[in-house]
């Protein structure tokens, strides 16, 4: 008696690695990849919002910190003034201001990563 050949079953479970996109399909990260010029506005993009995050941190602390010399320079014998401002009251909006940095960069990556990736 022969044998009766059996269906072969084939499961498809995504498209072909080697097949192509459909014309007109868009992707930011190839952008990225390629170097092009779009590319290029997208990473500059991101660095140019990182900067503006570092440039308002660093303008806050020197507005923060840089006149204090000139008040513990008029406070005569305040040793214990400068200890007190730079010890305790500094510490708090210092910590705070790198939390700020912080988040506020994570968010840029965090919208700039949204942006490359799929629509």
């Amino acid at each position: 008696m022969p044998q009766e050949p059996t269906e072969r079953r084939v499961v498809v479970t995504g498209p072909r690695r080697g097949a192509r996109r459909a014309p007109g399909y868009y992707r930011p990260q190839t952008e990225i990849d390629e170097q092009t010029t779009l590319g290029h506005t997208y990473v500059r993009s991101l660095m140019r919002t990182q900067l503006r995050a570092a440039l308002t941190v660093s303008a806050v602390l020197v507005l923060l910190v840089g006149p204090l010399p000139l008040v513990f320079a008029t406070a005569p014998d305040a040793r214990r003034l400068e200890w007190l401002v730079l010890g305790f009251c500094l510490y708090a909006p210092l910590v705070l201001l790198a939390r700020w940095y912080v988040s506020r960069a994570e968010r840029n990556e965090r919208d700039f990563v949204r942006l490359v990736e799929d629509r």
